[in-house]
């Protein structure tokens, strides 16, 4: 019984469907199995409908209103959702964490270094005129102290960076 329902209004449908989906801004397609979905329900609670040519019809009408009602509340995007521009929440973390292991050996270091790197990464940029006077070394000696410092740090980094690729 459904099969021959089924079967006797696919022409219609398909022909209600493609009259109503354009002026309802849908596709075809999408008017058809929302339709076709509203049938399945109708024969599951309250069997065939008498006039089925005319529920068809009516059905269709619905769809398309229903469609166009919903275009009209929704609303696109300003920007696209799914913003590959910007770094999403799992390099945000990895940046953190990175920052956070740095400072964690920066503060290790032996000696003036701590202050020197601390102000080496300041955020205010500052010169090296500046750094010596606050650490209270000749401007001269800045480059080799860094340099030392620099070395202290790599060799306290590597093991946590190979450690951490090791597992990766």
């Amino acid at each position: 019984m459904t099969d021959d329902l089924v079967a006797a209004l696919h022409p219609l449908l398909t022909a209600e469907a493609s009259a109503e989906a354009y002026a309802s801004g849908g596709e075809p397609g999408d008017l058809e199995q929302a339709v076709w979905l509203r049938l399945l329900e109708r024969l599951e609670s309250d069997g065939p409908p008498l006039d089925p040519q005319g529920w068809l019809r009516k059905a269709v009408r619905a769809e398309a209103r229903r469609s166009r009602r919903t275009a009209r509340l929704e609303r696109p995007y300003d920007t696209e959702p799914a913003d590959d521009t910007r770094p999403g929440p799992e390099q945000l973390a990895l940046t953190a964490a990175r920052h956070r292991a740095l400072r964690d050996a920066v503060r290790r270091l032996p000696g003036r270094c701590p202050r020197l790197m601390e102000a080496l990464l300041s955020p205010k940029d500052l010169t090296y005129r500046e750094i010596a006077g606050e650490l209270g070394i000749s401007q001269g000696s800045l480059g080799p102290e860094r340099s030392r410092c620099l070395g202290c740090l790599r060799r306290l980094l590597t093991p946590e960076v190979a450690a951490r690729e090791a597992r990766g």
